[in-house]
């Protein structure tokens, strides 16, 4: 078997974990961003969304000499809105899906909880906080997703196994697929029936400032508000009028647009949002899930097999 060249955005965290799954390959780093030359030979690219300032793959040009030599493309993420259009008119492309939906998972039931249970407003730090406090339930309530990929299916595992009603809206026909979860047929009836929704879709045209001024009329009284997909969904100037109004009670937001959100802007200091710097994936395990993905996919791509999780760019993923 011939060494196989991998120009990566990536560190030694990723590539030792490749190396103890498979043989047969070198790695050469190049800078994280758009590329805009790759060394002689490399016929693969395991890209990173992930970018320094000043160095955005979005409105990258295409560099000279696209694709060079390369066959095949490996993101490191689930959505493709990060990237130039150019990147998808070379050799195939595959994505990440799937590697990050579990800790993405527990982030929304730890903000469901941390909700439900007033925390960390909770915690008493003088005698004189200490009294009883009505908390609230998350059994019985209702979770709406909006997005039902791999993502909303874990997080709607988890909340069934807390006794949540859950309801789904998906791009798709056809049955959910998983006992307990119902489908809903508008973003409307999703957030006119939840206690909590959790924005799980990716960033297309259709979705762009979803969750406006219409939809957040519309919105159960006391809704919590849970962003994990991608800031464009919001419409982030509605949002602060709704929680200023009190339509929403709590604005869980892992995500905004741009990121980071302007110094100063009311988000950061509202008492109804909570705001966390994209870190709902970020966790060890995610060094492993990437690197057993890239494997998966390698041996397929050495195989002359047919790649997972093949981007389509007309869906946004």
């Amino acid at each position: 078997m011939s060494e196989l060249l991998v120009a990566s955005q990536h560190d030694a965290r990723v590539h030792d974990r490749v190396l103890a799954r498979t043989t047969g390959l070198r790695f050469v780093s190049v800078p994280a961003g758009p590329v805009e030359a790759l060394p002689e030979g490399a016929s693969v690219l395991f890209s990173s969304p992930v970018a320094p300032p000043g160095r955005a793959w979005k409105h990258a040009p295409e560099p000279p000499g696209w694709p060079f030599d390369l066959r095949w493309v490996q993101l490191s993420s689930v959505g493709i809105d990060y990237y130039p259009g150019w990147l998808f008119d070379g050799p195939v492309v595959s994505s990440a899906r799937g590697t990050a939906s579990g800790p993405i998972a527990e982030y929304v039931l730890a903000a469901i909880l941390s909700a439900s249970k007033r925390i960390p407003e909770l915690w008493v730090h003088d005698a004189a906080d200490w009294r009883h406090r009505l908390l609230g339930t998350v059994e019985g309530s209702t979770l709406g997703l909006i997005g039902f990929g791999s993502i909303g299916r874990e997080v709607a595992k988890r909340a069934l196994a807390f006794g949540m009603k859950v309801i789904a809206l998906r791009r798709g026909h056809g049955p959910a697929g998983l006992d307990g979860v119902e489908l809903a047929g508008s973003a409307v009836e999703v957030f006119a029936r939840a206690d909590h929704v959790v924005l799980a879709a990716p960033a297309t045209e259709e979705t762009w400032r979803l969750v406006n001024r219409h939809l957040l009329a519309a919105a159960r009284p006391g809704l919590h508000l849970i962003n994990i997909a991608r800031g464009s969904l919001v419409d982030h100037d509605a949002l602060v009028e709704a929680l200023d109004a009190g339509r929403i009670a709590l604005a869980t937001l892992d995500v905004t647009d741009p990121e980071p959100l302007p110094a100063g802007h009311p988000l950061y200091i509202h008492p109804r949002a909570r705001l966390s710097p994209h870190s709902s994936p970020g966790t060890p395990a995610l060094f492993d899930s990437l690197a057993e993905r890239f494997v998966q996919n390698l041996e397929r791509f050495r195989a002359g097999q047919p790649l997972t999780d093949v981007v389509d760019p007309a869906r946004g993923y």
